[in-house]
């Protein structure tokens, strides 16, 4: 297999690194985030085998459902290199089935779900309701600036335990935290990438200029 090409960008110091960055694309919207992250000037790999995996320098891990999404990275070959990315320095990112997927505990699974784990978090799952109970709010993510995060939860899980390793960035109104990171790692409840709020995308980006894993 002929792996495409890394596309050099510009890194905090000045230097050149190649930056290419992976969404998993076993299920759920990943084209969507695809097409954020190429507006953004990053070049885009789908990671559906391993050797997908290997060839990007960071990774998103979209919203869809997240026992599914288990239950295909395990057929496809992909949990353990995922879980050994996680904890060789890979930046992750993961929205919606993509931040249960990255925490440590899974509160309320389906028997024998796993999770890759990495973040410091407890996590229930549809935590709001059906996706009739979706609903839009306003977020303050001091990190992102000033102005307010649009953020839409849909199904959405949220984060019940923030252990010391990882920071929250976001809460709702009831104090329940939303957002989160811990180190190369950052996940959310909602999802940016079907609302024009590219900014955690550009926040991750800049984990992935950073980092230069696997360069």
């Amino acid at each position: 297999m002929t792996l495409p090409p890394r596309t050099a960008f510009p890194s905090a110091a000045g230097n050149t690194r190649f930056m290419s960055v992976g969404v998993l694309a076993l299920q759920g919207d990943f084209r969507e985030h695809a097409d954020v992250l190429r507006s953004l000037g990053s070049e885009v790999t789908l990671v559906r085998r391993p050797e997908e995996l290997a060839s990007v320098t960071g990774l998103v891990i979209p919203g869809g459902e997240s026992s599914v999404m288990d239950k295909l990275t395990r057929m496809f070959g992909l949990a353990d290199p995922l879980r050994a990315a996680v904890q060789g320095g890979m930046p992750v990112y993961g929205t919606c089935a993509g931040l249960i997927m990255l925490a440590d505990t899974v509160l309320d699974g389906i028997s024998g779900q796993q999770s890759i784990g990495g973040l410091d978090i407890s996590v229930r799952r549809n935590a709001f309701g059906s996706q009739t109970a979706s609903f839009e709010t306003d977020l303050e993510v001091p990190a992102l600036g000033e102005a307010p995060v649009h953020a839409v939860f849909i199904r959405a899980p949220v984060v019940e335990t923030v252990g010391p390793r990882a920071t929250a960035l976001a809460t709702i109104a009831d104090g329940r935290c939303v957002a989160v990171e811990q180190g190369n790692l950052l996940g959310t409840s909602f999802h940016p990438e079907i609302t024009g709020e590219y900014r955690f995308h550009e926040y991750f980006l800049q984990k992935v200029r950073t980092a230069g894993f696997g360069v």
